[in-house]
Formats: C-alpha cells, sequence, structure tokens
C-alpha cells in the first residue's frame, strides 16, 4: 500500500543555485556519498502530464505542464510530475534537501497565483494519465489525482522564464528511505490554490524543452538532515471551548441575496436560518437583507431573522440592521450577536453602501465587529468606499474584526489598500493549513470566486486565528439557500 508523507505546509526557498556538486544521469548515489543529485533529464528520469477536468477528462495530455483554478471543469488543470529518485539515488540514502524547480513558459492576465506541490499517493502512466484514470482501466481513487500531504505553497508570476521552487524534502526523503511502497519514485502535483478568475492559467517548461535550464528539476542534497523541529500542537477545537464570554469567537460572513432567495428563485428565510443554527456562530454579519420591500413581501425581515434563530438555538439574538441608502425600506447590512452589543455606530460610504459597527466584550476584551457590502460594478467606487471604511475604523479601539461582501476577487488592485492594514483570515488559515472547504471547492470560493471576507487587523495582537471554513449549505437537491455560500473564521481572543 502506498505511504503518505504527513508534512505541514512549509514556506519557499529563495531562487535556486544553478551550480550543483554533481550531476547523475542514470548511475545510483550511495548512501553515504556527500554530492548534489540534480534529477532532470527527460523519459530517463522524469515523466509528465497536465490532467484536465470537463470534456478533457478522458483525454490524455503528455506533452503540456500546465496549472488553472476554474469554477467550471472545462478549464480546470492540474501538471503532474514523476522524478526517478529510486535509479539515481540508494535506498536509505541520508536527504538533507530537495528542491523541485520549475520555469513559467506563459501565463494569462493575473500577476501572481498561490501555487502548491502535493504528494501524489499512487502511480500514474505518462502517456494514459487523466483526469480520471492514473493508467488505462485503473481509475483515480478521487478524479484529479490521489492527493497526499500539501508540501509547499509559492506565489507564480505570469513573467516567462521566471523560476518556480518548491520545497519538497519531506516527500523525497519517504520516497527514498522505501516508506511510500515498492516503488522509490517521487510524484507531485502542481495544483492553483487561489480563485478561479478567467486569467488564472500558467504553462511551465517540460522536461522536453531544448534548454536544460529550463526544464522541471529535482535537486536533491544527500547529507545528514538536520534534527526535526517539535510538532507544533494542534489548535484547540472551537467546539470544545465555551464561546462569547469564554475565550473563542465564532464570526460569520454571509450575503443572503435579498434576504434568502436561494438558487431555485425562492425567498425561504428558514431554510437561511436553519444552516445559521448548524454552523453555531457567535456573531453574524448579514448582506443583502431586506426590510419591508418587494422582495420579501414588506416583511420586517431583520427581526424574522432574529426571531427565527432564536426559536431555533434558544439564544437571544442582539441586532442591528440599517439599510444601506439610508432610506426608511429597502437593502442594508445586518449584525446579529449572541453577545450583547456594548455600542453601535454607522457609517455612511456613498453609492448606497453603509458600514456597521457594533463593540462586543469576549474573555474581558472589547471587540469591534464591522460589517459592510460593497458596490457590485465598479472597482473605483469600491475604492474610494475601502478608503472611507478604514478611515473611520481607525478611530475604532481594537481588536477589529471586518466582515462583508466586497464584490471583489483579493487579488484585485483595490483590495490592496484593505490587506495593507487587515489580514484576509481564509487566506491566512491556507498559509497555516487551517482552511476548511469541502470537494469541489478546495478554493474556498464564496461565489464565482471568493469576495466574501472576514478580515481582522493586524494589530488585533489579542486575536489569533484558530481557522476558517467555507461551508457547503447545498440540500439534497443542489439548492442553496443563497447565491452566496457562508464563511466562518473562528479566533482566540486573549
Amino acid at each position: 500500500m502506498n505511504g503518505r508523507v504527513f508534512v505541514r505546509s512549509v514556506g519557499v526557498c529563495g531562487q535556486l543555485l544553478l551550480g550543483v556538486s554533481l550531476v547523475v544521469a542514470s548511475s545510483v548515489v550511495g548512501k553515504s556519498a556527500s554530492a548534489t543529485v540534480t534529477i532532470a533529464q527527460s523519459k530517463s528520469q522524469v515523466v509528465y502530464a497536465t490532467i484536465r477536468a470537463g470534456s478533457f477528462s478522458n483525454r490524455n495530455l503528455p506533452t503540456t505542464l500546465e496549472t488553472r483554478s476554474s469554477s467550471d471543469p472545462e478549464f480546470l488543470r492540474r501538471a503532474l510530475v514523476k522524478f526517478d529518485t529510486q535509479a539515481t539515488i540508494a535506498k536509505g540514502a541520508s536527504i538533507a534537501s530537495a528542491i523541485l524547480t520549475v520555469t513559467v513558459k506563459d501565463g494569462s492576465g493575473d500577476a501572481t497565483r498561490r501555487i502548491a506541490a502535493y504528494q501524489m499517493t499512487t502511480s500514474w502512466t505518462e502517456t494514459e494519465v487523466t483526469w480520471r484514470n492514473r493508467r488505462h482501466g485503473q481509475p483515480w481513487g478521487t478524479p484529479g489525482g490521489d492527493l497526499g500531504s500539501r508540501l509547499a505553497v509559492t506565489t507564480v508570476s505570469n513573467v516567462p522564464g521566471s523560476k518556480v521552487t518548491f520545497d519538497v524534502t519531506p516527500l523525497v526523503r519517504e520516497a527514498v528511505a522505501g516508506k511510500l511502497g515498492t516503488s522509490r519514485y517521487t510524484r507531485i502535483a502542481l495544483i492553483d490554490l487561489d480563485e478561479s478568475t478567467r486569467e488564472s492559467w500558467r504553462s511551465y517548461y517540460t522536461p522536453d524543452s531544448g534548454s536544460a535550464s529550463q526544464r522541471p528539476t529535482l535537486t536533491v542534497t544527500l547529507g545528514s538532515a538536520p534534527a526535526p523541529k517539535p510538532p507544533t500542537p494542534p489548535p484547540t477545537a472551537p467546539a470544545t471551548q465555551p464561546s462569547g464570554s469564554g475565550k473563542t469567537l465564532r464570526v460569520l460572513q454571509w450575503n443572503t441575496h435579498h434576504g434568502g432567495i436561494g438558487t431555485d428563485g425562492k425567498w425561504d428565510p428558514r431554510r437561511l436560518v436553519q444552516q445559521l443554527a448548524r454552523i453555531n456562530p457567535d456573531v453574524i454579519s448579514l448582506n443583502e437583507m431586506q426590510y419591508k420591500d418587494f422582495h420579501t413581501g414588506g416583511t420586517d425581515e431583520p427581526a424574522t431573522i432574529a426571531s427565527l434563530l432564536k426559536q431555533a438555538t434558544g439564544k437571544t439574538w442582539h441586532y442591528k440592521f440599517v439599510v444601506g441608502s439610508g432610506a426608511s425600506t429597502g437593502l442594508g447590512n445586518m449584525l446579529l450577536s449572541t453577545i450583547p452589543f456594548d455600542a453601535v455606530s454607522v457609517n455612511p460610504l456613498g453609492w448606497d453602501r453603509v458600514a456597521i459597527d457594533a463593540a462586543i466584550t469576549v474573555n474581558g476584551r472589547t471587540i469591534n465587529v464591522i460589517t459592510t457590502h460593497l458596490d457590485p460594478d465598479s472597482g473605483s467606487r469600491r475604492a474610494t468606499q475601502i478608503r472611507d471604511l478604514m478611515h473611520w475604523a481607525s478611530g475604532l479601539a481594537e481588536q477589529r474584526i471586518v466582515c462583508g461582501d466586497f464584490n471583489a476577487l483579493a487579488s484585485w488592485g483595490e483590495m490592496a489598500t484593505m490587506k495593507a492594514s487587515y489580514v484576509d483570515s481564509w487566506a491566512q488559515a491556507q498559509a497555516d493549513n487551517t482552511d476548511v472547504a469541502y470537494a469541489g471547492n478546495d478554493a474556498g470560493n464564496t461565489r464565482n470566486g471568493r469576495i466574501d471576507y472576514v478580515f481582522y487587523s493586524k494589530s488585533a495582537t489579542r486575536l489569533a486565528l484558530v481557522k476558517s471554513q467555507v461551508f457547503d449549505v447545498r440540500d439534497s437537491n443542489g439548492v442553496m439557500p443563497s447565491d452566496h455560500r457562508p464563511v466562518m473564521s473562528t479566533f482566540e481572543v486573549r
């Protein structure tokens, strides 16, 4: 049985030094050798392929190396590469380090993409592998490849010729030691972790490139490995912690689509509340709540949601709702909390948008939680709204959490101002390996991409992120209570 390497995602090395001590073609380097082994020869040492979903899921693509993130399976791609660490390195040799280097050949418009290197736990054949099958007649355990540990993550530009490196030392050590099965090959998949966009495509030079400097290379340094660091204890599971008055604070963000109009076109606030009660947050940020307008048949939607939540959870929910335009009826934002509000303030952001802040006390600390919903059509308007939001929030005491539908992907220009002072909790959880999504939505998309956020201030030293999760809220028929998915971040309040 093939094994799995259990490692925590690690940082990525800088540019790889191209000078090596020894280049090995096919001879085996012994256990005691002190050398650097560079594995890069096409076919004899390295095989590769791209696998693609959708209508390409049964098509073998053995001449390209490409990655792309997409919510449409038709465009989803993963790059596979396999290095012969069996014939080139003696079994049981001591591995000091192992670095995978690939070179960007081309890329679409996104200036940067986060690409991860994953262990592949089962073997595959270069001229037969597809999204569905690892070789003819032998399907993957999971379509898209049988993935093990995430080994490393790095940011990849779209600049042709740029080098990308991944530290894959733990995998190579296990492979060379013979701990992953009868084969001692090193098998790796490169996967785009970021949200789906039209400009997420990347192409990399293959082992068949005419220039040796462009080919994928596994550089293995033999020698004694450094003493392992003590394992980091896992975070305490939030479910075992008291919430609100204790140390744990669960903050959920959800755009309700006009107060609970589901993907079947039906307005039903009860199924929205059923999901909220199941997820069990302490504070809830809701966008597109409606107060006595045509979407909800003239219903006082905020009061309805608070009442239904009390019925479903047995808890009293304190809330504040404000219409974005300042009118007496219409669309706005809402904050709900099982923890009483110490103070509430409101700030208009222009173009019928507004932000609400509620101060609550958790573990003896004042926490300011803000909800907002930015303009859906204009990047320049969103940029102005973000600047106004940050200026206003800067006058609020730390610790600060900002939630909302920003109608912008994390990579878009207007988000740079926000990220200069605030941490995107989902992105941070990905870096910490504490992100939780579900099959088919590994990127944590809250709609077509990831546009809903829970941010926390970089100066919020009393908030420690425990995890961030995007929830699957489909019913048995695949219907969601809104056209967005909820995201919740859990914090330890120190």
